[in-house]
């Protein structure tokens, strides 16, 4: 899940009050058991020069919190002092790269988004013998998968997401809307399920409340925004109409022209060229824009990543705090169905302190908790659990119903991802949502771009 600077100020806002309980939050995140000690036939003690840890984590961000609320913990615990680097996003990515290229050893420890590992697996270290079974069953599904390259695990993840339905709790349950919507639709409101079921609810509340002519009120979103959200958001429904696997096939030459890649694109254009339940500014919409139309009462629904939650229940955040409710996401004729946006603890191979290293990432594993208490999700499935009972985390039962679902699968591992995402996808998706083109003609000049970048 790329999460740029603005939208990180925006979760950070929505979840300020959860952070004054952070300190006291208990480090045990439930009862599966926590790795084992990485063995060792050398002390990092013995090979530390300043009995120090350098992590590097994305400056404001979930990692930057727990790395921050623990590092005198580790320290009490080890003797290391943490050294914690924060750069924006793709600073993180950067500085690991250059790092691990030039064989510095800077960083012992980074925490980083899904997407970089096929451009960084050669220079990380496998954490394999972290990864017991208690382990592996307290992780949620494609988590594991997610940070493997060539059959070694590189990353221990911290937390994973996806989209979910966000609704209007208020409109959904007025008698009113209710009896409206079943004169016109013939079957009753309530948070939809389906394709067919999303395109009915967006039309129907998609209108002007004031009577000036002019609407302000819209059913949903269409991601169109130049980047890596609206590449997700239309995978997430090529997965609903039975795309697998994702992009490409095992031959590495592109799939996205084919039938599940073009019903999910058609799927867009269509909320927003035809039913014209969507903003008519989709192509500079993604999630920060959709959230604070939300935010501020202007969209019925949103398929919103899964914290986002938090802040919409938020008062000093959201006009309409405790009117949200929340689903699992939309199922196509596949079931439901999402790309999930995890990130990643992982270790530099050029790091000179390898086994405390280890030793760090098993100590941030044991206080899952702590992302959860930072951003409303965490990785271990004992956290959701436990987080689940609570009212302002309502969203986890939608979330974790999404991210089991069995068409909601990782990108593909692709060096060349940002490439084809930037030159090929992107491009496509604002082709088709403006009209210049069909679903099927961009895509099939995406397939073409995506097998000249893979040298098919």
């Amino acid at each position: 899940m790329k999460v740029q600077g603005k939208l990180w100020s925006g979760i950070l806002a929505g979840c300020m009050v959860l952070s004054t309980v952070l300190a006291g939050c208990s480090s045990n995140a439930g009862k599966s058991e926590a790795p084992k000690p990485a063995e060792s036939a050398k002390s990092d003690t013995a090979n530390s020069t300043g009995k120090s840890l350098t992590v590097l984590v994305e400056g404001g961000s979930p990692a930057n919190t727990v790395a921050t609320q623990t590092a005198e913990e580790f320290k009490q615990k080890t003797g290391y002092e943490v050294k914690i680097e924060t750069v924006p996003y793709i600073g993180v990515y950067d500085k690991l790269n250059a790092d691990i290229r030039a064989n510095k050893g800077s960083y012992d420890v980074a925490t980083i988004d899904i997407l970089w590992f096929p451009a960084l697996a050669k220079g990380l270290t496998s954490m394999g013998d972290l990864m017991s079974d208690n382990v592996k069953k307290d992780l949620f599904p494609n988590l594991i998968d997610g940070g493997t390259v060539d059959g070694e695990v590189l990353g221990m993840p911290v937390w994973t997401n996806s989209k979910v339905l966000l609704y209007r709790s208020d409109l959904f349950n007025d008698p009113k809307e209710q009896e409206a919507f079943k004169a016109e639709y013939g079957y009753d409101l309530k948070p939809p399920a389906n394709w067919q079921q999303y395109r009915d609810v967006a039309k129907f509340f998609t209108r002007d409340t004031n009577n000036d002519g002019v609407k302000d009120m819209y059913g949903t979103s269409v991601f169109g925004m130049n980047n890596g959200d609206s590449v997700a958001s239309w995978l997430d429904h090529a997965a609903q109409a039975g795309a697998k696997p994702m992009v490409v096939g095992k031959d590495n030459k592109a799939l996205v022209n084919t039938e599940p890649y073009v019903k999910a694109l058609d799927f867009l254009t269509t909320i927003l060229n035809k039913d014209k339940s969507a903003p008519e500014g989709a192509l500079n919409m993604a999630s920060s824009e959709t959230s604070e139309m939300f935010w501020n009462g202007k969209l019925a629904m949103m398929l919103a990543w899964g914290h986002f939650y938090v802040p919409s229940n938020d008062p000093a955040k959201s006009k309409v705090a405790g009117k949200v409710g929340v689903a699992p996401m939309i199922g196509g004729d596949a079931g439901i169905g999402v790309i999930p946006g995890p990130w990643y603890q992982v270790i530099p191979d050029s790091s000179k302190q390898k086994d405390i290293a280890k030793q760090y990432v098993q100590f941030v594993y044991e206080k899952n908790e702590l992302f959860m208490e930072a951003l409303g999700v965490a990785a271990r499935k004992s956290v959701f659990e436990k987080y689940s009972k609570r009212p302002e985390y309502a969203h986890l039962n939608a979330l974790q119903t999404t991210l089991e679902a069995p068409q909601t699968q990782n990108r593909p591992i692709l060096a060349r991802w940002n490439q084809i995402e930037g030159e090929a996808l992107v491009s496509a998706i604002q082709a088709a949502l403006s009209g210049t083109e069909s679903p099927q003609s961009a895509l099939t000049k995406a397939a073409a771009s995506i097998n000249e970048i893979q040298g098919k």
